[in-house]
């Protein structure tokens, strides 16, 4: 019997060496991303993207053309160097998700993983930001790219939806899935464009929460849950007078100047009186 215990700490302690070096090649492999992708930004920046070669980019990060493509398969890429690692971290999140936590919040806290990729290098993000407004093949390349977590999103709320809640027809479920998921995706989109046309200034994580709240009470318990139905005619004023105090009865939802309009024709009308 003290046998396998030996063996299981003999390989316990050589696995730790093979993680930390694991650990380190991939961040060496980030390091190496980023470089040449800083590198692709400067020329790109100041000669242009469609002047710009591979050979060029290699040369300013000063590596070779083959190690230019052990990274990225093209130019284009090398204008999103931490994707494929940020969606790893993204179904991290989502693997590791507790129990109890609402599916939606759980996506709502993955893609916050896209949004700090995005914030740990603002003047980079913004400069990324411009070039793929003026550069179609860019702008094809980023939708790509946001794809894949909408994807991503999609197959995990299809995993977890509540069967229960929609067993009057559930050939809705993929429809509910892949609609919140682009809800979320949507949301993050638009408060990153935001933070971008901004030069990267701002609190975007509050701004993030506020739209992802937004997300959750539509969608939290399906399509149209925490939506408010079109509201109805208003019920015609309703007023009482004690002396000098005048009741004037409006809809709970009623917009402001709605509510003012009613108290005001009350008023006329007492007056009138």
């Amino acid at each position: 019997m003290p046998q396998p215990a030996k063996s299981s700490r003999i390989a316990a302690s050589t696995d730790a060496p093979e993680r930390a070096a694991g650990g380190r090649a991939a961040a060496q492999r980030l390091k190496m991303r980023r470089e040449l992708a800083a590198a692709a930004m400067e020329l790109f920046s100041t000669k242009g993207y469609e002047a710009t070669t591979v050979d060029e980019i290699a040369a300013a990060a000063g590596v070779a053309r083959r190690t230019f493509f052990r990274h990225f398969r093209s130019k284009e890429e090398a204008i999103f160097p931490d994707h494929d690692d940020t969606l790893v971290r993204v179904e991290a999140v989502l693997n590791a998700a507790p129990a109890h936590e609402h599916p939606l919040d759980t996506v709502c806290r993955g893609i916050k993983q896209v949004m700090r990729m995005y914030a740990a290098q603002p003047e980079i993000s913004v400069a990324r930001y411009r070039l793929t407004r003026e550069v179609p093949t860019l702008r094809e390349a980023e939708i790509a790219s946001v794809a894949r977590y909408e994807r991503l999103f999609t197959r995990y709320l299809l995993g977890h939806f509540d069967e229960r809640a929609h067993a009057d027809d559930a050939n809705d479920d993929p429809l509910l899935a892949e609609v919140a998921a682009s809800a979320v995706v949507t949301a993050h989109n638009h408060v990153l464009r935001r933070w971008l046309r901004a030069d990267g200034r701002g609190d975007v994580e509050t701004q993030l929460d506020h739209a992802f709240a937004i997300v959750r009470r539509t969608f939290g318990t399906g399509i149209g849950a925490g939506r408010e139905m079109s509201p109805s005619p208003a019920p015609p004023a309703a007023t009482t007078s004690h002396g000098e105090v005048l009741v004037t009865v409006a809809r709970t939802d009623a917009p402001l100047d709605e509510v003012m309009r009613t108290i005001e024709a009350a008023l006329q009308e007492r007056r009138s009186r």
